[in-house]
């Protein structure tokens, strides 16, 4: 199924994302991570696509068998910054030959060594949306920044570089993590003003460990409310109890979403089942309602 038909019936859309293997010897333990995902019954599960497309191969495998064995949408991530058109072709060609019909763009981090994005086969995620769409029927989704990607200025030029993604084939977009709702609900307002009125699926990372709120804020610059601070320093000492009470705090963000409307959202569970099943259970009733 196409992500995007998801959406066509009003109804609220979970999914979950899971990272590929570094190595062989790591597949099987993904590959349990996913069948117990895959149990919640999610609208799709997402695969992300390792640094440098280091673990690309093992993206498509699992990507593959979550829709073949799991019966579950698959979403196969897709950088391009490292890679030339070639690379990008072969790999759109086994992505069909396995059956994936979504994928999801991404430029990718720029590595260290790399400075000059001009002399790149691809600079931007909409580049390599123009180059799957011309490819043929794959559904494209792409990322967005409520709060404005860290290279970008002003989030009006993040908003011209959405634009140009619609342009170029991006049918829904995923946003990255966020712990203030309200900031989100801005970030609508500004894209429907600009004419965008695609799917936008709020993706939630649920905080269970404070040692995540260093690399949080180091990679995304993500703005964290008082609220969500006092329940870090309060239980960030005690790891059990701040899984729960990071669980917690993704569960009401998610309530609240819900209630106001955004049908879409997008856990970043990673590889841990525990964290996905928690979530479900607590909106055990309010999931399609």
């Amino acid at each position: 199924m196409k992500i995007i038909d998801l959406f066509k019936n009003g109804k609220q859309v979970i999914s979950y994302e899971v990272f590929p293997p570094k190595t062989s010897s790591g597949f099987e333990s993904v590959q349990l991570a996913t069948k117990e995902i895959a149990k919640l019954n999610p609208g799709f599960i997402s695969v992300t696509y390792g640094a440098s497309g280091g673990t690309s191969d093992y993206t498509i495998d699992i990507a593959s068998d979550i829709q073949k064995n799991l019966d579950v949408t698959s979403l196969a991530h897709l950088t391009c910054v490292t890679s030339n058109k070639e690379t990008i072709i072969n790999q759109l060609k086994k992505l069909k030959e396995n059956n994936i019909e979504n994928i999801l763009a991404l430029r990718g981090d720029l590595p260290s060594h790399m400075k000059d994005l001009k002399s790149r086969d691809y600079s931007y995620a909409s580049d390599l949306m123009k180059d799957i769409n011309e490819f043929g029927d794959f559904c494209i989704g792409g990322a967005c920044y409520p709060e404005g990607h860290v290279e970008s200025e002003h989030l009006v030029d993040d908003i011209k570089t959405i634009k140009s993604k619609v342009d170029m084939g991006c049918k829904f977009l995923i946003t990255q993590m966020f712990f203030d709702n309200n900031i989100l609900y801005n970030f609508l307002y500004k894209l429907r003003d600009a004419g965008i009125d695609i799917p936008v699926i709020a993706g939630i990372m649920p905080v269970t460990n404070a040692k995540q709120i260093k690399r949080i804020v180091e990679l995304s610059g993500t703005y964290l409310p008082q609220r969500f601070k006092t329940v870090v320093d309060k239980f960030g000492h005690n790891p059990k109890a701040m899984a729960q009470a990071g669980i917690a705090y993704a569960t009401e963000q998610i309530i609240g979403l819900y209630a106001n409307g955004v049908n879409g959202i997008h856990v970043y569970s990673m590889n841990k089942p525990e964290i996905a099943s928690a979530i479900h259970n607590n909106l055990s009733e309010i999931v399609n309602n």
